[in-house]
Parts: structure tokens; C-alpha cells; sequence
């Protein structure tokens, strides 16, 4: 008896034990009993003494130099008691100085607009370097709660396979077509009249369009029918007529197959093959820009500026080329194919990009850093967070609020984005915050895009899927097997569209690729969107 009355003794003080240890795990994601009598749960200032956060942050060429001194942080500083001290870091630069920082002994408290990608996200979630926020967004940040209970799919997106959420996300606003969609077609409405030609509806339309325009001259210069930046974006406006791609193009390998709802890995898919021909088409009757694979950017918008494309797939041709060759471009159509497809593929998950607000174990207040960023989820944090400050950069009129013509029509010359740049850590970067409609300056809320999307709202993919979360094996082979696939499927699809290979060789080309270990990369990508699908 007495050994039994031992036993349970120790069994009791084992329990408390665990107990005692998995409380201070769990006090250990939230601030301490000195940082908590410090804050105020709603209202400004969020801190009554003033609290200092180390930040590493990246930061895009277009924004203010030293966020250290921006107005719009300084006056949130004074709102808020939260001084943030920004180390920043350029983007160019930024993948190698995370890593080190990472996996250094000497963390920041938070992590901002750092790209972390979610296997690190999720990697270092697990090892306690980046705390849990589902618990301190449930108390502490109602704005970003709300939201993610309106979008239960975001909340899914931004959810680990462990049940934890390690970053907020920047969002594209879910409701907006024009932030969902990425580049957009643009054709020259000067040609279109020239030509005697409506606006292509169809991919047959389209390659005749570009057949008439390739023999006019601007100036003297070859008219160049279609380009873009790179070929991918082509084939933003293309793979919707042949119903490939078709969950958006965060997963440039798999989509869904229409006829069994079943994930697909579509190179290989006779659609695909039907649209590389129609590519193969255009390329070799010299209907695209010759060094589409080589362009630089600078070269297309030193051709865009002179007029000479008669069909594009880009951004707000105005912002590009100025107003009067930009003018010149109206909204093109979501293209219907030879199987009756018409779709608009270049669409995003509102999630389409998670890591950029990750607070560290190093954060002795969690809940005052979390409250800081929910500030910009709400209205008047939006506003100030795109627009500036009233009476500085804009002024509340009866239609809203509206920018000062210091910033619209700057003396110096300076673009809208340029002059508010002074201002705002805004434009450029991974922002944690949503794209609002309402307040953002960025170009697809500009008038121009405004009416593409309108007019290619109804062809827009329904529920693209965000990017995948995989477990650390997974992740491991998809580095392995995904990287050859990608970089075998990008070689092939260049050498069938320039007629380097043959389409007598796709058989050979789908045995490749089957042969590759492609069972294996759908296993991983079916059970992470099975995942996705359960979150």
C-alpha cells in the first residue's frame, strides 16, 4: 500500500511539474507582468511609458531612406508611446542578411516587410524563434480579427500545419478585382483604328490583330505586335484561352483539371501543349518582340515610351510612358480559345505574401507589437498609412479624403508616389497591411485599371490557391524534385515556342518529366492542399 501511495505521489507532482513548464511556455509567447500593467488594451497611447522595438526590416529602393525619421511614423511614435527602431536593409540585399540574422544569436524583436519564406517561417516557428500570434490577434488586435473572421479562406492561408499562424500577411483586398489581378492586357486603340480592326476577343482575333499590326511603322520604326517584360507574362493573357493554369499563378506548375476536379501537373496537359503551338505560332511569324527571353525592362519602356507595341501584358501604361503615348492603350479582353476557355489567369491569392510581421522570442512586449500594426487594419490607421497626414499630404473633402496638390502636381516634378515618398514607408515593400481601395495610391487602383478590371471581372478565376504550406520533408524533396521539374519544363517550353524542338518530341518531353520523380511532387503538393482544403 505504501508503495502504491509513493507511486501516486509522484505521478501528482510529475503533472504539476508539466503543468508549471507548459505554463511558462506559454508565458514565454506573451510579455511579462511589468510589460502587461504597461499597456492599454484599446485607445492611444498603446504603451503609458514609452517601450523601444528592434526591427529588421527590408526596404524597397522607392521608399524613404531612414524610417527612422518619416512623418508618418513620427507622429504614430507620439501617438502610440512605440519608438521602432528601424534596421533596414535593401531588398537587393536582404535574402543573405535575414539568413545570418536568423540563424545568429543576436535576434531582432521583430521581423518586418523581410520576405521570410513560409518554409522558414514555419521552421523557425517550431523552434520558438518566431512566437504564435493566434492568441494575441484573438485579444489584442481586433481589427485584423475581424477580418480574418469575414475571410475564414485568409485565415486558412496564413495558417501552419500545426494550428499556428507565425507572420501577418501583406493582403490583397479579396473584393477588388484590380488587387487581385497582376498584369493586364493593354492594346493600342491608334493601331486597332488603322487596322480597321475591333478589339480581339478571341485568340484567332488576336493573332490576326497582330498579323495586321506587325506591318505598320511609328516613326519610321517596325511596329512591334506583343511583349512584355519577360514571356511569363505573355502567358498570363494566353494560358486562360487554352484553360491552363487555372488556381493562379502563385503555383506555376499545377492547377485544377476542369473535367475531375483533381490537382493536375499541367505541362503536360494536351491544353498546354495546344497553347504552346499557338506561342509557337506568334513567335515564329514574328508576332512577339524577338528577345522576349533576354529583354531587359529598360528596354521595353524605352520601346513603350516611342509607341511602338501594338499589344501588351503589363502594368498602367500611362504611369510607364507618360500620358500621351500611354493614352493611346485601352483595356484589352480576357481571350476566348479554340476549346471555348476564357478565363483571366494572372490573378493572386489575396494572400500572396505572408512573411512580414513576425515577432521574435526576443520581444519582451508582444501585445503592444501586435497592437501596433492592427492600428493600420482600421480605417484611420489605413488612411494614414497610404495617404499621410491631414493638412500635410491630403485634405478631407465631401468626397473623402483627397491628396494635396503638392503631392498630385508636385513643384519639383515629382510622381505621386515620389512625393509621398517623403512622408510614408509606402510604396514599394512588403507592407503588412491590407491594399485598400480606398486610401492606396499604387497604379492598379488608378482609373485605367479600374476599367480593365471591370471589364475582365467576370472571366477572373474563382479561389486562386495561396502558396502551400509543407512539412519539413516535404519541403525538402519538393527542393529537390520541383526545381528540376520548373527548370526542365521552363527549357523545354522556350525550345518548342522558338522551334528549337519539335512537337514530334512531346511524347518524349511527357516521359521526361514522368520520369523525374512527378508521383512523388503531386503526393506532396495533393496532401498540402488537402491540408489547405481542412485548415
Amino acid at each position: 500500500m505504501r508503495i502504491k501511495h509513493i507511486f501516486y505521489i509522484l505521478v501528482a507532482v510529475s503533472l504539476l511539474f508539466l503543468a508549471a513548464c507548459s505554463d511558462d511556455e506559454e508565458a514565454d509567447a506573451g510579455g511579462s507582468e511589468e510589460a502587461l500593467d504597461n499597456l492599454n488594451e484599446e485607445g492611444m497611447p498603446i504603451v503609458d511609458d514609452p517601450i523601444t522595438i528592434e526591427v529588421f526590416s527590408g526596404q524597397a529602393a522607392s521608399t524613404a531612406k531612414d524610417w527612422n525619421d518619416v512623418p508618418v511614423l513620427n507622429e504614430y511614435e507620439d501617438m502610440s508611446n512605440i519608438k521602432m527602431n528601424w534596421n533596414q536593409t535593401a531588398i537587393d540585399g536582404l535574402e543573405e542578411k535575414r539568413n545570418l540574422t536568423l540563424a545568429s544569436n543576436d535576434l531582432p524583436d521583430l521581423f518586418y516587410g523581410a520576405y521570410i519564406p513560409n518554409s522558414d517561417l514555419y521552421k523557425y516557428g517550431k523552434q520558438g524563434v518566431f512566437i504564435p500570434l493566434n492568441d494575441l490577434i484573438d485579444e489584442y488586435a481586433p481589427n485584423i480579427k475581424a477580418y480574418l473572421d469575414e475571410y475564414p479562406e485568409i485565415k486558412q492561408g496564413i495558417t501552419f500545419p500545426d494550428g499556428n499562424i507565425y507572420a501577418v500577411p501583406r493582403l490583397r483586398d479579396p473584393d477588388s478585382p484590380t488587387s487581385l489581378m497582376d498584369d493586364k492586357p493593354w492594346i493600342n486603340q491608334e493601331i486597332l483604328d488603322e487596322v480597321g480592326m475591333d478589339n480581339p476577343e478571341t485568340t484567332d482575333e488576336f493573332y490576326e490583330y497582330l498579323k495586321a499590326a506587325k506591318e505598320l511603322s511609328v516613326d519610321g520604326e517596325d511596329v512591334i505586335p506583343f511583349s512584355s517584360v519577360s514571356m511569363d507574362r505573355l502567358y498570363h493573357l494566353i494560358s486562360g484561352a487554352f484553360g491552363v493554369s487555372n488556381k493562379g499563378i502563385l503555383h506555376q506548375l499545377i492547377d485544377e483539371d476542369p473535367e475531375t476536379g483533381d490537382m493536375r501537373f499541367y505541362p503536360i496537359a494536351d491544353e498546354y501543349k495546344q497553347m504552346l503551338e499557338y506561342m509557337n505560332k506568334l513567335y515564329t511569324e514574328g508576332l512577339i518582340e524577338e528577345n522576349i527571353y533576354s529583354i531587359e525592362v529598360d528596354q521595353f519602356l524605352a520601346n513603350g515610351i516611342e509607341g511602338k507595341y501594338a499589344a501588351m501584358n503589363f502594368f498602367n501604361p500611362i504611369d510607364y510612358f507618360g500620358d500621351e503615348v500611354g493614352s493611346r492603350y485601352v483595356p484589352g479582353n480576357a481571350l476566348e480559345g479554340p476549346n471555348g476557355d476564357k478565363l483571366f489567369t494572372a490573378v493572386l491569392s489575396p494572400v500572396n505574401s505572408l512573411g512580414h510581421f513576425s515577432i521574435t522570442s526576443e520581444n519582451e512586449n508582444p501585445e503592444a507589437t501586435i497592437r501596433w500594426i492592427d492600428h493600420f487594419w482600421s480605417d484611420e490607421g489605413a488612411k494614414m498609412f497610404f495617404m499621410g497626414l491631414e493638412g500635410e499630404t491630403y485634405e478631407e473633402t465631401d468626397d473623402g479624403p483627397e491628396l494635396l496638390d503638392e503631392i498630385t502636381d508636385n513643384p519639383d516634378g515629382l510622381t505621386i508616389q515620389e512625393a509621398l515618398a517623403k512622408y510614408i514607408i509606402n510604396p514599394g515593400g512588403g507592407h503588412p497591411v491590407i491594399d485598400d481601395p480606398r486610401y492606396s495610391t499604387a497604379p492598379e487602383f488608378q482609373p485605367e485599371d479600374i476599367e480593365n478590371a471591370e471589364q475582365n471581372a467576370p472571366y477572373l478565376i474563382e479561389e486562386p490557391w495561396p502558396l502551400f504550406f509543407y512539412e519539413d520533408d516535404e519541403q525538402d524533396k519538393l527542393d529537390a524534385i520541383g526545381t528540376d521539374l520548373g527548370k526542365y519544363v521552363n527549357e523545354m517550353e522556350a525550345a518548342f515556342v522558338t522551334g528549337e524542338k519539335d512537337f514530334s518530341e512531346w511524347d518524349d518531353y511527357v516521359e521526361t518529366i514522368e520520369g523525374m520523380g512527378l508521383d512523388d511532387y503531386m503526393e506532396i503538393q495533393e496532401k498540402a492542399l488537402e491540408r489547405y482544403l481542412e485548415n
